[in-house]
């Protein structure tokens, strides 16, 4: 018997000029990055918040703060993998990645076989394991101004019986 866990992770970050816009892995060529202290990907760390969620072991801030030198802007990519790594220690793998990506701009969808595969190779799995979609907000908050991006993520963790 296999024990069965679900997570969920959010993540947003503001616009900000003099950055390269990192989502899901992807370098994006648009007028503005994200701001914060790794490479500010809101997709990433929103799957990373989920598989720490599923695998009951707190959340990206408390595993790589955002004071730590050694993240400073980092890629996201192994800061995921670092997390699929502190879950596989209990027991843990992923069997699902559900993403979505809130965005005005720039447009997700040429991007999206791109994020696919790097999520998928940050987290061991195959690309048929990992769904990314993209929504706008119609105009409405933070996202509908187009000061950010925001990024919800839902994780399946499996673990066997006994691990």
């Amino acid at each position: 018997m296999s024990e069965t866990r679900v997570g969920i992770g959010f993540d947003a970050h503001r616009f900000a000029d003099g950055r390269r816009l990192v989502l899901g892995g992807v370098e994006i060529d648009h007028a503005r990055g994200l701001e914060g202290w790794s490479d500010a990907d809101a997709l990433l760390h929103a799957i990373a918040d989920a598989v720490l969620g599923a695998a009951a072991l707190g959340d990206i801030g408390t595993h790589f703060p955002p004071t730590d030198p050694a993240w400073r802007d980092a890629d996201s990519r192994e800061l995921l993998a670092a997390t699929v790594t502190l879950a596989s220690r209990d027991g843990w793998r992923i069997a699902n990645v559900d993403t979505t990506v809130l965005a005005e701009a720039p447009r997700i969808a040429p991007h999206v076989e791109a994020m696919r595969a790097a999520i998928a190779a940050a987290c061991g799995i195959d690309p048929s394991g990992v769904s990314v979609k993209a929504t706008t907000t119609e105009g409405m908050g933070f996202v509908g101004r187009e000061e950010g991006i925001a990024a919800l993520a839902v994780v399946t963790l499996t673990r066997a019986a006994g691990a």
